[in-house]
């Protein structure tokens, strides 16, 4: 192997495992709130690097960094709803709908910039946050049960 493909491998690597660290740090945390926070600021920041990356026209590295953003939020929606907790009573639930709001809005702001043909690669993991959002707010607008 060349001196250069070894650089150009270790350059990708270097840029890959810092990202999947945010991930694997919410991954770990045991309480299930937290965890829910530290997903949906790893998804914040995965949004971020995908728009950046997509700018200097690395669009491997945009796609990853939207699916790890789409695996983010996932988690923050388990972890939410592993807590038992009624999401019209919990802040937590509404902080999560009210982040995935926003990483809709700049995820979109993002597909805009995009040729029709990498819009309609990103469009499913644009889907699933939209359903993760509207369940989520879904549930926080339920009326109270009992009445």
């Amino acid at each position: 192997m060349s001196c250069s493909k070894i650089i150009a491998i270790l350059f990708v690597l270097m840029c890959v495992v810092p990202v999947r660290a945010d991930l694997a740090k919410a991954l770990a945390e045991p309480n299930l709130q937290r965890r829910a926070r530290l997903a949906l600021d790893n998804a914040s920041a995965q949004l971020k690097a995908a728009s950046e990356a997509y700018t200097t026209g690395d669009w491997d590295k945009t796609k990853a960094a939207l699916e790890e953003m789409r695996q983010s939020v996932d988690l923050a929606y388990e972890s939410l709803k592993a807590t038992g907790k009624t999401p019209r009573n919990s802040n937590p639930h509404k902080n999560l709908e009210i982040r995935t709001r926003g990483l809709l809005k700049n995820f979109d702001g993002l597909r805009q910039r995009m040729a029709f043909e990498e819009r309609e690669q990103v469009t499913p993991i644009f889907s699933h946050i939209q359903q993760v959002h509207d369940e989520v707010l879904e549930a926080v607008l339920a009326p109270k049960k009992g009445k």
